[in-house]
């Protein structure tokens, strides 16, 4: 875990070699990888909603995860750890931001994992808006099981990372669209 005595450990090492691979959406050998690209809008609002969405942890309670975070939105070297699941049920996934980038036309963020995490590897998010007006989704990871155990319920873990991926996918549609506000 990252945390001691509900503190971040601002000492914790990322759980892979590859950092900051998902800026680049490069693929390191050895890791499932997960890319989607999903239209979620049209226009600047909508870009800009889906932008301040994916920064500010909204993307992620959107998608019935808990977040504690060390900063109300996303930075480099920021620790967050998101939630699976429910009350003591709940299972902690810590990460680290290891890239940011806020621009016109594409703002997101890529995290990786630290110790106490089921996976090992990094994900981005990031919003796009293309020439044509049209606004983008852009979810990329690779990960692989973190120890034995995960390994051991490596279907149940995968199917898990399934279903967090799709919840991922409707908050961003529900962020760009503004429905957000009313959920």
């Amino acid at each position: 875990m990252t945390m001691k005595d509900d503190r971040f450990d601002v000492d914790a090492e990322l759980t892979y070699p590859e950092h900051g691979w998902t800026q680049s959406s490069r693929a390191p050998g050895g890791y499932r990888i997960a890319r989607h690209r999903v239209a979620v809008g049209a226009g600047q609002d909508a870009f800009n909603r889906l932008a301040e969405g994916i920064l500010g942890w909204e993307l992620h309670r959107l998608a019935g995860l808990s977040v504690r975070a060390e900063a109300p939105r996303a930075a480099a070297d920021v620790q967050v750890v998101p939630g699976f699941g429910f009350g003591k049920l709940r299972l902690a996934a810590p990460c680290r931001v290891v890239w940011v980038e806020e621009g016109t036309t594409r703002a997101g963020f890529g995290y990786g994992t630290l110790p106490g995490h089921p996976e090992t590897g990094e994900e981005s998010f990031v919003a796009v808006l293309d020439p044509d007006g049209q606004v983008y989704f852009e979810l990329f990871a690779f990960s692989r099981h973190s120890n034995w155990f995960y390994k051991l319920g490596g279907a149940v873990a995968s199917a898990c990372q399934r279903l967090v991926t799709g919840r991922y996918l409707a908050a961003a549609r529900k962020l760009a669209s503004g429905m957000s506000k009313d959920a």
